[in-house]
Formats: structure tokens, sequence, C-alpha cells
């Protein structure tokens, strides 16, 4: 992915290399300094080695100084003790600082021959001369030989302009590759983010592609890596969805064409005719009478979707009343006894139970499931309806007719909008969404709602969350 920025925010990609260069230049800084201390630390071990070894002979000199006679001899020992080695300096302080000895042409600074403050190999003195040369130097008390006389101090350094020279080339050698070898992380680091972020550049590019057409699309969990497999699962669960969803929408809006075009086929056919030639004022009602028909079942139609809209939205809010059932099942019986005698259709109810609902919520769904099983029992058929305890905490009410068995394949879709079985066909009195509402309406309740058909017995019922009846 670019290490582009937009809208002010980072990519990524430049977060990544920006983090993974931050890292590695903490660390490779840490070294050097580490580095670097080492081999400073190595020198100054390696110039008090000899320093201590030159000092401690210097004191052996002095302890066989055993009268003032043997003072005068006491430099060229001195001299002798150094060997002629480059840039080692002695000097000798008496007790009251007067220099008694020091190697010709060599500065050494009071701090370091003071009596009272020897500088030993532990912390070492570090300075510059008048010339700029830089010297190391440590001190110690020497005991003479001389009966009753104070120790002296005796000081010796060394030249570490060699050292000094090379910690400066060896630093400025350090330092670049850091910088360098940082600049690299940042590159490589780039190049690792880069790489790392493919997958999800391959997801981008595959999700690009996916168009209202091509909802079936599906990204490969199996191609990513493990840290983008549960994106890619979640990505494909919602692409689910939206594919079910968008199907659900188009077969809505087929249905929804289809069963206007009927109605307004049919005002249409009937205005053109009567209007094609004069007629009688009766003719005239007629054709008002048929068209308000028509306009009311266009009018429940739009009431039932606008009503199944609202559910599937959850802007339904049912009522929570305590309802006892058989009471209300009753009146439902008794309202389709009428048509339910008029086709020679036998019907009964019975049970009890009780429940938390909206009453004329569940009125139209029980309604529906009655009128639906007279419209589709043939005469001399029987429709019932019972109520029960289906487990602990539910209660049923259950909507059997018989009639003609409805095969296994069109069950799962009598409760989608508009659907009708070839085995159940509408007259055309009747929208087709009486059922979607039933489920609506169950699971606006929190219930639901299935139908099962097989030796000539159809049975729908409707799982509702049960009550105690009041008492």
């Amino acid at each position: 992915m670019r290490a582009t920025r937009v809208n002010g925010r980072a990519s990524i990609t430049r977060r990544l290399t920006a983090l993974f260069a931050l890292v590695s230049t903490s660390v490779l800084l840490g070294l050097g300094t580490l580095i670097g201390g080492t081999v400073e630390q190595h020198f100054v071990e390696q110039d008090i080695g000899i320093l201590s070894g030159k000092l401690e002979l210097a004191r052996r000199v002095l302890g066989n100084v055993k009268s003032e006679d043997d003072l005068p001899n006491v430099p060229q020992q001195l001299d002798d003790a150094l060997n002629g080695e480059y840039g080692l300096a002695i000097a000798v302080a008496a007790p009251d600082g007067r220099r008694l000895f020091a190697t010709r042409g060599a500065a050494f600074p009071d701090a370091l021959l003071t009596r009272q403050t020897p500088v030993d190999a532990a912390r070492p003195l570090r300075w510059r001369t008048a010339d700029g040369v830089p010297m190391r130097g440590i001190s110690a008390r020497a005991p003479t030989g001389i009966p009753g006389a104070p120790p002296v101090v005796v000081g010796v350094a060394t030249d570490i302009s060699h050292h000094a020279q090379y910690m400066a080339g060896f630093r400025v050698t350090l330092w670049s590759f850091v910088a360098v070898a940082a600049l690299l992380s940042g590159f490589l680091g780039w190049l690792a983010a880069r790489s790392g972020l493919k997958p999800l550049q391959a997801m981008k590019h595959k999700a690009e592609r996916i168009t209202a057409r091509r909802l079936d699309a599906r990204l490969a969990v199996d191609a990513v890596p493990v840290e983008l497999a549960d994106l890619a699962a979640t990505l494909n669960d919602m692409l689910a969805r939206l594919e079910e969803s968008f199907r659900r929408l188009s077969d809505f809006s087929s249905d929804l064409a289809h069963e206007f075009r009927t109605p307004i086929s049919n005002l249409l056919t009937q205005a053109q005719v009567t209007l094609s030639r004069p007629r009688g004022a009766d003719e005239y009602r007629e054709a008002l009478a048929s068209s308000i028909e028509e306009y009311e079942r266009l009018s429940r139609m739009v009431a039932d979707m606008l009503f199944i809209a609202k559910a599937d939205e959850g802007r339904i809010v049912p009522t929570r009343e305590r309802l006892r059932l058989a009471p209300l099942v009753d009146d439902l019986v008794e309202f389709h006894r009428l048509a339910a005698d008029e086709k020679g259709v036998a019907i009964e109810s019975g049970g009890e139970g009780a429940m938390l609902g909206d009453p004329l919520m569940i009125r139209r769904a029980i309604g529906n499931l009655l009128s639906n099983a007279i419209r589709h029992t043939p005469p001399g058929g029987r429709v019932s309806v019972s109520i029960h305890r289906a487990e602990p905490e539910r209660v049923a009410v259950e909507v059997t007719n018989s009639g003609e068995t409805i095969p296994p394949e069109y069950l799962p879709r009598l409760f989608d909008r508009f659907y009708r079985a070839s085995s159940r066909a509408s007259d055309g009195s009747h929208s087709g969404l009486g059922l979607a509402i039933v489920k609506s309406i169950a699971e606006t309740h929190g219930g639901s709602a299935a139908v099962s058909s097989s030796g000539g017995v159809t049975r729908f019922s409707l799982l509702f969350g049960a009550a105690e009846p009041d008492t």
C-alpha cells in the first residue's frame, strides 16, 4: 500500500517504516555508544597499566634513598626507570608543594601532585598541556628511606595523542556506519512493510471488483496471513448478508411491480372500456364500484408493505399486555365461522395459554393464519386452532387444516413476500403478504413462525414467550 497521506493521516506503510527506523536507530545508537565506550575504556586501562608499573618503580627508587646525600642520584634513577619510553613523564613534589624533580618539558598540573588528594589508578586525571597535548596521569604518596622525612608525592603521566587521534577517527567511522545503517534499516523496513501489506492490497483490489452484479465474489481466506484471516472472514460474512439483502430487495421489487401491474392494468382497462362509448348512470356506477375494489386492494397492499418494512427495520414496538390466548382465539374463530360455513369447512379451537404481547398484532397474525387455512381447505375439510405449552417458558398457537399436501421444496418460502406455492395458488384477491406479516409479528414479539405439511394436513405454528394468566 502506498506510503501517502490522506487528509493528514499517514499510511500504515509510512507508520511501520518510521517505527522500524526509530527502533533500529535506537538500537544502533545504543550499540555505537557501548562500542565507543568499550574501546575508550580499553585504552584507559592500557595506559593505567603502564602508569601503575612506572609509579611502583618510582616508589621503589625513592624508598632506597637513605639520606639526603642520595637525593642527587634520584633524578638519574627516575629517568632510567622511564627507560626512554616515548610520551612518559614523571614528577616528584615535596610535602610543601615544591617540585623536587620533573621530566624535562613535562607540564604537570597542581591537582595531580597535591598531597591531600593524590590521583589513584581508579580515577586517572586527564588534561591538556599549554601546547594542546592530551595527557593522562596518576599519582601516589611515596615514603623515602630518610629517617623522619615525610612522604613525597610522585606523579606519572603519558601522552595520549595517539589514542585520542585513533578514537576521533574511530568515532567518525562508527557514527557514519550507524547513520548509514539507520537509513538502510528504514529502507528495509519500508520494503518489509510493503511486502507485508501486499495481502491487504490484494484484498482491496478484490473488493474493488465486487459490484451489485458480482456480490457472490468472496475473499480467499486461505490465501491471506493468519492475522488477516479473521478480517477476510468477516468481510465475506458481510458480503453474504449484502448478497442476501440485495437478492431479497430485488425479488421484492420484482414481485411488487408484478403485484401492482395487475390492479393498475385492470383499472386502466376498465376506464378505457367505460369511456369507449356513452353509458348510463348505472353502468358508470358499476364501473366506479369495481374500481373502488381495486383501489381497496392496492390500499391494503401498500399498508401491508409498510407494516412489513417497519417490522424489518425494528420500528414497530409492540405493547406488552398480558393476553389470555383462548378468548382471543375463540373470538377469531367465531368471526371466521361464517366464511367457513359458506365453504362447508368445519372450524374449532381448544387449549389454554397466556403471553405478553400487543393484542391487535396477535389478533392480526392468528386471523391471517385462519383466513389462509379456510381459503385453502376443500369443502368438507376441517380447520382447528390449538393452544398449548411447547416448552417450560414458551406457548404455541397452531392452526391446522386438511387439504392438499404442500411439497417440501415450497415450505421454506411460504413466509416470503408475494410467494405463492403452485399447490396453493391464490384467486388474485389476496396480496400474498399475509404470511409474511404473520412472520414479522411473531419475530417482533421475540417469537417464531413455522410450517409443516404431510399426509394431507398442513400446520402453521406460532411460538411466543409464555406468561401466567391473570387469576
